[in-house]
């Protein structure tokens, strides 16, 4: 792992964080943002928050649950994918709430999401379900994906549906945080990109800590992932240790 400021390898002028929100990826949920983060918030004695999605209204059920939370205590804000952007977005917006973000698998950088493939993923994905109902599209995701990933979007599907759709869409309509957000950034970030992910590119992440005045940039593939998604949370604190 290399940082860019070497003030990053602590929080300490940010404060010890009173609890710890994590917002799961698209289409995902509260179980697989639980795994991802909670074996090192146990390790910390810090308390972590899964949020499950509503998926009539993904974003707005993060920033509540956000608001929720940072009403008890300041707060480390931590998400994969979608979930990353909503955290970043949320910290820029209330930066005395929070001592830091952990930002996994950032998909995209600008409101143009044209060439997005996560974008394009979530809006085939929702008009799929829509002309062919859940039970076909699962299979067919399961035919094209890794063993973990598969199980995880199959148990997360399964419970937002027949809302799933919506969710999706919503998704793939989300305008992402742009270089003049990224830049607005005031807390520690650390980025956590998988560098095999093609959905998730490489080269987004590294935009982004670029863009992001204090941050750092860590690097995992996603057989790693796979094998166990508390790399994410392991990774993201370590950093802030």
């Amino acid at each position: 792992m290399t940082w860019k400021s070497p003030e990053l390898t602590g929080l300490k002028p940010f404060g010890r964080p009173g609890i710890a929100v994590a917002l799961p990826g698209t289409g995902s949920d509260a179980d697989f943002a639980r795994r991802s983060f909670e074996p090192a918030c146990r390790k910390r004695d810090l308390e972590l928050i899964a949020v499950e999605p509503d998926p009539l209204g993904v974003v707005a059920s993060y920033r509540a649950a956000l608001d929720a939370a940072a009403e008890r205590g300041p707060v480390l804000a931590a998400g994969i994918s979608l979930g990353a952007a909503v955290a970043l977005e949320w910290a820029a917006e209330h930066p005395s709430a929070v001592t830091g973000v952990i930002a996994a698998l950032p998909a995209w950088t600008g409101a143009d999401t044209a060439d997005c493939p996560a974008a394009q993923s979530a809006a085939y994905t929702a008009a799929q379900l829509r002309a062919h109902g859940l039970d076909a599209v699962i299979e067919q995701m399961r035919g094209g994906s890794p063993e973990w990933l598969a199980t995880a979007l199959t148990q997360s599907w399964r419970s937002q549906w027949p809302d799933l759709p919506q969710a999706l869409q919503e998704a793939a309509d989300y305008k992402w945080p742009g270089p003049e957000r990224l830049a607005t950034v005031e807390v520690p970030v650390v980025i956590i990109t998988a560098v095999d992910d093609p959905v998730h590119p490489l080269a987004v992440a590294e935009e982004w800590a670029a863009m992001i005045p204090k941050s750092g940039l860590a690097r995992i593939t996603l057989d790693e992932l796979g094998a166990d998604p508390a790399i994410l949370g392991h990774t993201g604190l370590a950093a802030f240790d």
